[in-house]
């Protein structure tokens, strides 16, 4: 199915907190408000998924929700999150803390530290995994963190509104097609308007980071996948790769780091049954206790540990959970899309 809905409004008001956060995990963690309102947390989420995007409708009484590196490294999904709310947002990134007016889109990336808090609200999420939506990362990445203000954050606003009209009387059958227009419309709304030369230089090294990061993806399984092989396929100097990849920690923990991302979405995955030395190889680690090492110092865990508590996470619900439309229960599972 493409639509799922998660609502705590049917679970007792002293579990409701809790299974709110269980729908988040291991995504984002959901702190208790401070406020004396924690009797009860009535909240529901509406997710539809449209050919690689995803759109969420959430309804929820004040909330702290956290991303930060433990939930990164536990699931590393590289979305962005286009949102819309009713209310203010209060945003604390790496680069540090702002606050959003309602009714005005932001962007964060899911592959960096966020907070988020603001009062109960309604609001209307867009996610956009980097895989699918490449040909945005420059623009995308360009915006993440700042208000969209001005016409065109008040047409992109317009526009999640139209789609949460909208998409409730469309067949399930339909929802996939609609992957290409919401690509052509983010891209007509954050794209910088005219000719912004302080930005061109950032946007290039965007540009470039990404074709790095698409080229790295397809020879992940390589053993040939090096510094200099990287630069012939990419079609740039050696000390361009390295400066491009100077904050990403240089050019090997960059490419180590795809790799074990891959390999976490692979041991994420109740269906894929491989031994986890053949995805290892798929992922580029030929040595058994080399992946296995490099693995629990990115995530903390063995792979084989991982791979145990995913497929645990797999088992159906639990009877106090509401039922969804789907076997799929968890935000998380929505954006790797199964």
């Amino acid at each position: 199915m493409s639509t799922q809905v998660f609502s705590t409004r049917a679970v007792p008001a002293d579990q409701q907190l809790d299974a709110w956060r269980s729908w988040f995990e291991p995504v984002f963690d959901v702190a208790k408000p401070d406020d004396g309102t924690a009797q009860g947390f009535e909240a529901e989420s509406a997710v539809r998924i449209l050919g690689g995007a995803v759109f969420s409708q959430v309804t929820t009484p004040h909330i702290h929700a956290i991303r930060g590196m433990r939930n990164i490294r536990r699931d590393p999904v590289d979305h962005w999150s286009i949102t819309v709310g009713t209310r203010e947002t209060r945003l604390t990134l790496a680069r540090g803390s702002l606050a959003v007016p309602a009714s005005t889109p932001f962007v964060v990336c899911l592959g960096e530290p966020v907070e988020s808090e603001r009062e109960a609200d309604e609001r209307l999420q867009l996610y956009l995994p980097r895989d699918r939506f490449a040909s945005l990362a420059p623009v995308l990445d360009q915006a993440r963190g700042t208000p969209m203000l001005g016409p065109t954050g008040r047409l992109l606003a317009d526009y999640l509104r139209l789609l949460a009209r909208s998409l409730p009387g469309l067949p399930d059958e339909d929802l996939p097609r609609l992957s290409e227009p919401i690509r052509a419309m983010v891209a007509a709304c954050v794209t910088p308007v005219g000719a912004v030369s302080e930005l061109a230089a950032e946007q290039m090294d965007l540009t470039r980071l990404e074709q790095v990061r698409q080229a790295i993806r397809r020879r992940l399984s390589s053993a040939t996948l090096t510094a200099g092989s990287l630069c012939r396929e990419v079609g740039m100097s050696r000390s361009q790769l390295y400066r491009l990849l100077e904050g990403e920690g240089g050019v090997i923990h960059y490419i180590q780091r795809l790799r074990l991302q891959a390999s976490h979405a692979v041991l994420s995955d109740p269906h894929d049954m491989r031994p986890i030395a053949a995805i290892a190889e798929a992922c580029g680690f030929y040595d058994p206790s080399t992946f296995s090492r490099a693995f629990r110092r990115e995530f903390g865990v063995a792979p084989s540990d991982f791979r145990v508590a995913a497929r645990v996470g797999a088992a159906p619900a639990t009877a106090w959970r509401p039922l969804m439309e789907a076997e799929t229960r968890s935000l998380g599972a929505c954006l790797r899309g199964y």
